[in-house]
């Protein structure tokens, strides 16, 4: 009991001191960078507001969200907690600016997290369909990928074909180097990650794996994933050069042996300092570098945030 009680002391204050790391450099650094005062007219629409034509899909910092179909998983108030990650519909997301999403899908085409489930893929599917008919020119990238310990939902690609075909932007490395413009009127590259089922090819309609990367780091120690996020980014080549996207999540994780596990309190920890990190981008050399940032509990200043910066890369001001 001792022991326990020492190695939890000795936690939270690691946890304590990580986060006025964080606090310190956000105050002697500040959050100020090329298009970081640029605020959307409407984020509905904001690719559409920098000019379809200017955009080319290199250039933008995608805004994204972790485990974006979890608004209503689980149980409400007894095991939500532990696996909610977003509060608003896939829907709602789309609507305040979020570009990137990241659905995870168990044998049943059943969203989930783990072992808990929400609702279906078709409510996934819904929320997009009705969002990209209420504008003209924003494009969307769809991870959607098997959970870890499920099984592939059989036909899936034949389904989401069916429902999104008319939509899908097919695999094509020369797609990083085009503007909107030029995809019209195609608006979803989604990426499909089965656990057993062969990958997509080149010319398929879906992206594979290999597309969409990340270095994901599993610790709810807020500095030392902040870290992590700018060591691994720094490592990628350029977004310009690139032939896959690259993403960053500013999220923490709850931890089994910590007494705090769900989700909302532990993320928070890391969740105000989207624009610092973007901020120690441009001091570390690597803002090129930045492409999809994702979050959890997205929120207008998080999109700003990402929309600004790409603002800044279409005007040539960085």
């Amino acid at each position: 009991m001792g022991s326990l009680f020492s190695k939890q002391f000795e936690r939270r204050k690691n946890i304590k001191a990580e986060k006025k790391t964080l606090c310190d450099l956000n105050e002697n650094c500040g959050e100020s960078y090329p298009g970081s005062d640029y605020r959307p007219a409407d984020r509905k629409n904001w690719m559409a507001g920098l000019g379809v034509d200017k955009v080319y899909i290199n250039k933008i910092v995608w805004p994204g969200t972790h485990d974006s179909a979890t608004n209503k998983i689980g149980i409400p108030f007894i095991t939500r907690p532990f696996a909610q990650c977003q509060s608003l519909s896939v829907y709602q997301q789309l609507v305040k600016g979020t570009r990137v999403l990241d659905i995870r899908v168990n044998e049943n085409r059943r969203v989930c997290h783990g072992v808990l489930t929400t609702y279906g893929i078709d409510v996934v599917i819904g929320d997009i369909k009705k969002f990209l008919s209420e504008t003209q020119s924003e494009v969307i990238i769809l991870e959607i990928r098997t959970e870890f310990g499920h099984q592939d939902p059989p036909e899936f690609e034949k389904y989401l074909e069916e429902q999104l075909g008319e939509y899908l932007i097919h695999q094509d490395e020369h797609v990083f180097g085009k503007t909107i413009a030029e995809l019209l009127p195609k608006r979803i590259i989604c990426v499909w990650k089965p656990n057993k089922s062969p990958r997509p090819q080149s010319g398929s309609p879906f992206w594979n794996a290999g597309h969409l990367k990340d270095n994901w780091i599993d610790t709810d120690l807020p500095s030392t994933k902040f870290d992590n996020n700018l060591k691994h980014l720094s490592e990628q080549p350029p977004a310009s050069s690139r032939k896959f996207f690259y993403r960053v999540e500013n999220t923490v994780t709850p931890q089994p042996d910590n007494p705090i596990v769900c989700v909302k309190p532990v993320t928070n920890r890391i969740h105000g300092y989207a624009r610092l990190f973007i901020t120690q981008c441009f001091t570390k050399g690597c803002a090129d570098r930045l492409q999809i940032f994702s979050t959890d509990f997205i929120d207008e200043d998080f999109v700003d945030a990402c929309v600004g910066l790409t603002q800044a890369r279409v005007e040539g001001a960085c």
